[in-house]
């Protein structure tokens, strides 16, 4: 018989952006895994969180923190985090406190050979997005000098816009969202190849050949 003190338990995190959505089929499929696994679980259920307010995440990670739970389950990267950074450096802090990590639909397990080499691709991605970033911004700061314009914050929004585009970024609002859809898309792209481009409608790659 299985010793109960020793049973591995995880928290289950689900969340979705509206109230017309629903969490449940998140829900079905992490307990399903989770019961054949025969881990024990808790499920924290997020519905209707913003970019800068998220309570039940907050408490699990308090929790986790405590070291309550011997793991995290979610469905997909995107429901954990709406950036890279914010999901490398919380990944990278519950990794180094012994936690696990599983993104059932990913098929990761940050805690195998595998997973930790994608967990190097993902930090090394959020890196190269930080670094493309600033070189945009200097650049778009070195033609602003060039048509005698002061680099600055832009008083009207129509000249936040006309800045941004300046800089090279084809958007008119980079997303937490969108970060996640770009890392994606750089691990099936191979960067001698394809030009990546921000735009409003997410990422544009382009070939320059």
């Amino acid at each position: 018989m299985m010793d109960p003190d020793n049973i591995f338990k995880v928290a289950i995190y689900c969340r979705v952006s509206t109230k017309e959505q629903t969490t449940e089929n998140q829900r079905i499929r992490l307990t399903e895994y989770t019961n054949q696994q025969g881990w024990q679980y808790d499920v924290f259920s997020e519905v209707q969180s913003t970019r800068k307010t998220r309570p039940v995440k907050a408490e699990l990670l308090h929790r986790l923190r405590k070291n309550e739970y011997d793991g995290v389950l979610i469905f997909k990267l995107d429901r954990w985090a709406r950036s890279s950074a914010e999901l490398i450096l919380e990944v990278k802090e519950l990794i180094e406190k012994g936690i696990q990590f599983y993104s059932l639909s990913d098929n990761l397990d940050f805690s195998t050979s595998s997973g930790k080499l994608h967990f190097q691709i993902l930090s090394a991605f959020a890196e190269f997005e930080r670094e493309l970033i600033r070189e945009r911004t200097i650049e778009g700061i070195r033609r602003a000098r060039l048509k005698g314009k002061t680099p600055g914050r832009p008083k009207k929004v129509q000249k936040i816009k006309r800045n941004v585009s300046e800089a090279g970024i084809y958007s008119k609002k980079l997303t937490k969202d969108n970060q996640l859809i770009m890392l994606s898309v750089f691990l099936r792209t191979s960067m001698n190849t394809y030009r990546l481009d921000i735009c409003h409608e997410g990422l544009k790659v382009e070939n320059p050949g």
